[in-house]
């Protein structure tokens, strides 16, 4: 990966932190960058398999990923987070997508259970179809949980199956764009 401008940028750090929309972290002894950008309304439509989701439900983009609200949630919170790259399986991921899948995942864990007052978080991902994966397009659910949210804990893997494949024909069922949007933009907050 290319950073402009990156021997003023480590020749002036305070200067260049102020100004650059860039997280630095040390991980294991490596530099880590990554991007984050604001989305803007206008922005184009992202892919998600076969479905086009309108920047409206989207609350994070990173240079690899972005992260949007859930239109049938299991739980109040349930959102996702997919690479940009329309990729069907975990194994076509390069390891450049795969590390900022999971850092985009971390970080959007933390604010999820916090924003919805959450004391643990379940992430699952469905890779394949006999795994329960109905949309071709990798994703990360990230669910905020609070005791006694199922009544059996591995309920929620249940629910997880089930929850975009009942009343496929029903969207009346699917929260509006409307809803998703207002959770989206509360959400957008905590990471401008």
């Amino acid at each position: 990966m290319k950073i402009p401008a990156l021997g003023k940028f480590l020749l002036n750090w305070k200067h260049s932190r102020s100004v650059l929309p860039l997280l630095l972290r040390r991980i294991a002894g490596v530099q880590v960058l990554t991007a984050c950008y604001t989305l803007q309304p206008e922005e184009m439509s992202f892919r998600f398999g076969q479905h086009l989701i309108k920047p409206s439900v989207v609350f994070l983009k990173t240079e690899l990923s972005f992260a949007l609200v859930n239109r049938k949630p299991v739980v109040p919170g349930h959102v996702l987070v997919c690479p940009l790259r329309p990729v069907e399986r975990f194994r076509d991921m390069s390891p450049e997508e795969v590390a900022d899948l999971f850092q985009a995942a971390q970080r959007v864990g933390t604010v999820v259970e916090k924003h919805f007052q959450g004391t643990s978080l379940t992430f699952s991902m469905q890779d394949g179809p006999e795994a329960g994966q109905t949309v071709k397009h990798v994703h990360v659910h990230i669910l905020p949980r609070k005791a006694g949210d199922f009544h059996r804990n591995d309920s929620i893997y249940d629910a997880l199956e089930k929850h975009d494949r009942e009343d496929k024909d029903s969207p009346a069922l699917w929260r509006s764009e409307e809803e998703m949007a207002a959770e989206a933009a509360a959400l957008r907050v905590y990471f401008q």
